[in-house]
């Protein structure tokens, strides 16, 4: 089981059909893997801003630590999944926060080789430590909302779609 999330309390026309096809024959005859699109989902960010380089300790009675070297991006996003929607194979270059607002998140880790779901019900949510593949999906049979803080390096980019790791079905 992927160590990095943690359990925490309580997103045609016929030329662009033709050109869609020539670009993944192309894709596909040149061998490179295609990442995975999102389905049934959608993301709006509700927040951003950029960070000087900070420290943060002990802030109140939580005991919270935050460092960063360099500058960071702050995003904080709104990411609704209709049921049987998912974001696809991704990764991150920083953690993000994950808060689940209604129904329920199933998320696979891209190196667990027998693909076992963990599951996050509202009021509840998950730490992703950035750098690990997942895919989340909504299983059930509501609307999933997450709110997600993620914090990067300064102008990168904030979600890496990549290739199906290969353990999951799907």
């Amino acid at each position: 089981m992927n160590k990095s999330f943690q359990r925490t309390a309580p997103a045609i026309s016929l030329a662009k059909g033709l050109l869609s096809g020539c670009i993944l024959g192309l894709v596909g005859f040149s061998g490179i893997a295609l990442a995975t699109p999102p389905s049934g989902f959608t993301s709006a960010i509700v927040g951003f801003g950029t960070f000087d380089e900070m420290l943060v300790v002990n802030a109140g009675d939580a005991k919270v630590k935050v460092s960063t070297k360099g500058a960071v991006d702050v995003y904080t996003l709104r990411n609704t999944f209709i049921p049987g929607g998912y974001i696809g194979w991704h990764k991150h270059p920083g953690p993000s926060l994950v808060t689940v607002m209604s129904g329920t998140a199933t998320l696979y880790a891209g190196d667990d080789p027998s693909c076992t779901p963990q599951t996050f019900s509202a009021g509840s949510g998950f730490i992703d430590g950035g750098d690990d593949i997942h895919n989340v999906r909504n299983e059930g049979a509501e609307d999933l909302v997450l709110v997600v803080m993620s914090i990067v390096p300064e102008g990168a980019t904030r979600k890496i779609d990549v290739p199906s790791p290969g353990n999951c079905p799907f």
